[in-house]
């Protein structure tokens, strides 16, 4: 079963989950979870692609963006 958006009004299928952490002021993107999870929320890649923190946060995107079958560089 697909997941949708967490962005009100949208109605895409989620690619991405982010969560935070207020006390590290620290918000992470990483690929889809497997399972939803009440600490977290799941995102469209439109949504995910333009998620913005407020200042003084920081956000780490940890989704993979090497596109598959694309040798790595080492």
């Amino acid at each position: 079963m697909n997941r949708a958006c967490a962005r009100p009004g949208c109605g895409e299928n989620a690619a991405a989950t982010f969560t935070y952490d207020y006390r590290a002021r620290t918000t992470w993107l990483d690929h889809l979870a497997g399972e939803a999870h009440p600490m977290s929320y799941d995102l469209c890649k439109v949504h995910a692609d333009g998620l913005s923190v407020p200042r003084g946060w920081r956000l780490e995107d940890r989704r993979d963006t090497t596109p598959y079958g694309a040798a790595l560089a080492y």
